[in-house]
């Protein structure tokens, strides 16, 4: 299914891949050098020429800074080399491209970028397992208090490349070259803002490694949904494009089920009805041209709404109310085997009893489930699945719910039970409007009707979510994202082929 291109490998694998590479036949010194041509090609491309501190650490980062000092001197640079640790202990290829560097070498202190116009950043790599503390910290504060450029090799010094998170003090880079793929770290927050521009480099990996590696985790694009897309059919007709049961709130908080409700209908989903109790009806009613309206008084009149099974899919959460009757109408739709979403007020209504939503799910008679939470609703539901990064915390959350989870922000990333998972990087900041996420759950669900699967229907919604935000612009309202979404796809599918 998955387009490797858009691969993003954990350290492990990046470290497998270099490995496998050199098995077959080429020396680790030779990509070493690849990769420091790379970085001073990036580097002299982007910055006017000038003095240059080199800032080396004990292991393959600190051999790729060598080369890359070694080449930016030899083009003219002024270059200050500074090294974290002894350079007799050096080992491996990193003392071989120490002894291809001819000039002094410093200890790196807390001043080593005085007097520079640029830092070149090559102390740890993303790998980095610990706290960054004592001078290397020193030195951080120092650089980002006096805003230096900052080109780090692979990540910024500090950052975690496996989580995306800040390991004490990391550097605040304007250029990141890294080699391959992504790592998770590059595209997961903070990471995405401490990385600047990213530049991915090829340094000679052999081919066919990634077939072995065999990686689970890709940041979003068209290229890895594309074969499940649903492309209109010239047969098509409304009955196949799937049927849509959002469930609205009471008299004051029917608004997020309409936006849900459009967005599926902007989604491709063929008909789409709102579920609404009695005494909203007729508000409902005055919005309502395209969508359809249906009264429903509680879990028992949703579930015979349901045993049509011409109604295949069914949003509970926004603007529902957080209580017992939320609860009992999301068991009661998870029984009718219809495609769900469940956002909102229908996660935190669980969040005394999740392993109740959770056993639903998971039940015999339930179709394919999406949970969407942010932040806040993911620690209600999944209170004991708080430590570590947003990809590894995902993961967990799928496997423990049995469903596909959108854990929502800036940075989303969509999970499945069985491991894979997607970081979305497409949204833009124009999406933190109130009823953005509404609109979401009805893309989602409005993919699902028509018969894709919940993991891609998750990827994709998010993505034309993000596309959508993104052809608006600055003023975006809620309101407006499902009309943006015939010029998504109108420049979409002629890419999907």
């Amino acid at each position: 299914m998955f387009d490797t291109r858009f691969a993003l490998l954990s350290v492990e694998e990046m470290t497998r891949s270099d490995r496998l590479t050199i098995e077959r036949g080429k020396p680790g010194i030779e990509l070493m050098e690849n990769t420091g041509r790379l970085v001073a090609d990036a580097v002299a491309a982007r910055f006017p020429c000038g003095p240059v501190s080199v800032l080396c650490g004990p292991g393959n980062n600190g051999g790729d800074a060598f080369i890359a000092a070694r080449l930016l001197r030899d083009a003219g640079w002024t270059v200050t080399l500074f090294l974290l640790g002894e350079r007799e202990r050096l080992t491996g290829d990193a003392a071989e491209a120490a002894h291809r560097w001819a000039g002094p070498v410093h200890p790196l202190t807390a001043d080593a970028a005085e007097g520079a116009s640029l830092i070149l950043d090559g102390i740890f790599g993303a790998g980095l397992s610990r706290e960054v503390t004592g001078v290397v910290a020193d030195l951080i504060g120092r650089v980002n208090e006096a805003k230096l450029p900052v080109a780090a090799i692979d990540v910024p010094t500090g950052l975690d490349g496996e989580t995306g998170e800040v390991r004490g003090a990391a550097f605040e880079a304007k250029l990141t070259v890294t080699f391959f793929r992504k790592k998770p770290g590059h595209v997961v927050f903070p990471g995405r803002r401490l990385c600047g521009e990213l530049v991915v480099g090829d340094i000679g990996t052999a081919e066919g490694v990634l077939d072995e590696i065999k990686p689970t985790t890709f940041e979003n694009a068209p290229e890895i949904w594309r074969e499940a897309f649903p492309r209109p059919q010239v047969e098509g007709h409304k009955y196949s494009r799937g049927h849509v049961v959002v469930v609205s709130g009471g008299p004051s908080t029917t608004g997020a089920a309409r936006l849900a409700a459009r967005g599926a209908l902007r989604a491709g989903a063929g008909l789409v009805t709102v579920a609404s109790p009695p005494n909203a009806v007729a508000i409902n009613a005055a919005q309502l041209t395209s969508i359809m309206l249906k009264p429903v008084a509680g879990a028992d009149s949703l579930a015979r709404l349901l045993e049509d099974k011409r109604l295949n899919a069914c949003l509970i959460g926004p603007g529902c109310g957080i209580g017992p009757s939320t609860r009992e109408n999301v068991l009661a739709a998870l029984l009718s085997g219809a495609s769900m979403v469940l956002d909102a007020d229908a996660l935190t209504s669980f969040m005394e009893i999740p392993r109740d939503l959770f056993v639903a799910i998971k039940g015999y008679f339930a179709g394919p489930t999406v949970l969407t939470p942010h932040e806040g609703e993911f620690r209600r539901l999944f209170p004991n699945n708080l430590a570590g990064g947003k990809l590894a915390r995902s993961r967990a959350a799928a496997a423990e719910s049995g469903a596909v989870v959108v854990f929502k922000g800036p940075d989303t990333v969509i999970a499945a039970p069985d491991g894979r998972a997607v970081v979305n990087t497409n949204a833009g900041p124009e999406l933190a409007t109130a009823g953005s996420g509404d609109v979401l759950g009805g893309i989602i669900l409005g993919l699902m009707a028509q018969g894709v699967p919940a993991f891609e229907a998750a990827s994709m919604g998010v993505w034309l979510h993000g596309e959508a935000g993104q052809y608006y612009g600055i003023g975006l309202i809620s309101e407006d994202l499902p009309e943006m979404l015939p010029a998504v796809y109108r420049d979409l599918l002629p890419k999907l082929g």
